[in-house]
């Protein structure tokens, strides 16, 4: 069941000059709407802006006293600058819990694989898999990186790639995820989540290992909720899908990437 109510900030920090943490507390939103990492909500950012912002939930608790998630976003305009800017204390307009998440096995190993922003809603995976899986996790440089020590506490490993060479691999995500399957390891798929062409490399490397892999699609969305279909994504069938009601996760051997 979707939820809309307006939500406290319990806790806020910046995890970089770039990204902010909040923690908020939804009511029964966990206990009624929960079907798996990867979902996300959709919050109002200032009575002047019409549209919800759609962010990636992080992590979660259900509790009869009171359910709380975390999300993690970066400040890119007007509307998450506004919502970087409120205090602890304050309250926020939320409408969620939204989407399809990934699918996963209790105490599955499985390999995430993140890309900047699109990591955030990994650490969910990371917790749901119990603790089985290996992340390998990707940023622009090292004053992006985010959420390096919980990674660590809920993976068996997690690896570090930088396109600058400033932390861990001097390269791409989908460099290491070959290496990773190169060296034998089994997994029962991959969960990956960031820029579109992150996902494709990805996407190239799973199938070539014969590793499923799942995907969380980023699009330009409006209502969240199935009504205005603009965030459409094209499947190799022909059909189209929308990330907001039939993703934001799809099977990655589904999706088109050559549109």
């Amino acid at each position: 069941m979707k939820v809309e109510q307006k939500c406290k900030i319990l806790s806020k920090k910046h995890l970089n000059p770039y990204a902010v943490q909040m923690e908020l507390a939804v009511g029964d939103m966990v206990r009624s709407s929960l079907t798996g990492p990867g979902q996300f909500v959709h919050i109002k950012c200032g009575e002047s802006r019409l549209l919800r912002r759609p962010i990636s939930v992080c992590d979660w608790h259900g509790s009869n006293e009171g359910d709380t998630l975390t999300i993690v976003f970066e400040v890119r305009g007007e509307g998450t600058e506004w919502l970087a800017r409120r205090p602890e204390g304050h309250s926020v307009d939320v409408l969620g819990l939204l989407g399809r998440g990934f699918q996963v096995e209790d105490q599955g190993a499985y390999l995430l694989v993140g890309g900047g922003i699109g990591v955030p809603p990994l650490l969910g995976c990371a917790g749901a898999c119990g603790g089985a899986s290996t992340a390998i996790l990707g940023f622009r440089s090292k004053e992006r990186a985010l959420l390096l020590e919980e990674f660590s506490k809920d993976c068996l490993d997690y690896k570090v790639a930088t396109d600058d060479g400033s932390l861990g691999y001097h390269g791409t995500v989908d460099e290491l995820v070959r290496r990773e399957l190169e060296e034998g390891q089994h997994y029962r798929g991959i969960l990956a989540c960031g820029p579109r062409p992150m996902l494709k490399s990805v996407v190239k490397a799973a199938a070539a290992f014969g590793v499923p892999c799942q995907v969380s699609m980023e699009e330009r969305m409006a209502c969240g909720v199935g009504a205005c279909l603009g965030c459409a994504v094209r499947m190799k069938d022909g059909t189209m899908r929308h990330v907001c009601k039939d993703g934001p996760v799809f099977d990655g051997e589904e999706v088109d990437w050559d549109v």
